[in-house]
């Protein structure tokens, strides 16, 4: 019986469960809410029957270890720990050794890892000089899991994602809202990734196992934000909100916000397409934002 254990059932996570579930007898999930898994081990995923389990990092799990004992497949998505540390490791590193069945990890991390590189071009062999300590304690996890594949012979496959877009989550969603903002700074450029590639990827990674390392998840056209915002705007056949100027703009925006903005990078997917043979169903923001909208 094949088994798979996602450990962070957030947006991308569920969508590679729906997408993978065909493969596995057996898939086994982590949220940090108790309440949430309850209702998850009622509902499902979708309509993936899945077995839930509260883990929030701090302390080990005795079903979640037992679960990882008979693990094939293990995607990791929950993020660092405060102390930067990835959390299964933390609290669950025994029974990751003793995980005999385990053909393939894959983690979800971000093209944070590279920094900021002046609107230049970086692809898996760029240096990585993160700038955000979220995307320092991202790069840190990645070496533990390496590490931890190097000592195990596991392949691990590191997956760069870059911003994240997809249903519920989208620019035609913050357009239709009246949150959109056309915020223009100069240079300024930044990949996306709808969720269902990155669920795709996680597919292709579990059929090729032996393209290990980072692997950059990403479209095919890095952009300026303000130029997905009129673009959605134009799908919708509203006015697009009015350009805003960066300096003007800064005080207004999260910590979150402000670390994507303090970076400006075009990020190559050439690996993606090239090694794991993977093709984007969205290779741009134009196809996914019409697909989208075509979806309702």
């Amino acid at each position: 019986m094949a088994t798979l254990v996602v450990i962070g059932l957030g947006y991308s996570a569920t969508r590679a469960v729906e997408e993978v579930a065909p493969r596995f007898d057996r898939i086994v999930v982590t949220v940090r809410d108790p309440a949430r898994a309850a209702g998850l081990n009622a509902s499902g995923v979708g309509s993936v029957a899945v077995e839930a389990l509260a883990f929030d990092g701090t302390a080990a799990s005795d079903r979640l270890a037992a679960a990882l004992h008979g693990a094939d497949a293990l995607l990791v998505s929950a993020p660092p720990a405060a102390d930067g540390a990835d959390p299964l490791l933390a609290c669950h590193r025994t029974d990751l050794d003793a995980a005999r069945r385990l053909a393939w990890v894959g983690y979800l991390s971000t093209v944070g890892v590279y920094g900021d590189a002046g609107g230049g071009w970086v692809d898996e062999t760029s240096p990585c000089r993160p700038v955000s300590p979220r995307s320092a304690a991202r790069l840190a996890v990645e070496g533990a899991w390496a590490g931890f594949g190097a000592v195990r012979g596991v392949p691990v496959v590191m997956m760069r994602l870059s911003g994240i877009y997809g249903p519920g989550q989208n620019a035609l969603e913050q357009v239709r809202s009246g949150t959109a903002k056309r915020i223009v700074k100069p240079g300024q450029v930044f990949n996306r990734i709808h969720v269902d590639d990155i669920a795709g990827a996680v597919a292709a990674s579990l059929a090729r196992p032996d393209v290990t390392g980072p692997l950059n998840v990403t479209d095919d056209e890095p952009a300026p934000p303000q130029d997905v915002t009129a673009f959605a705007a134009e799908l919708l056949g509203v006015p697009p909100p009015p350009e805003q100027d960066w300096e003007a703009a800064w005080p207004t925006l999260s910590p979150m916000a402000r670390s994507f903005w303090g970076e400006s990078k075009r990020v190559k997917n050439a690996r993606l397409r090239r090694d794991l043979g993977y093709p984007l169903r969205h290779p741009t923001y134009r196809e996914g934002l019409r697909a989208l909208l075509a979806a309702g």
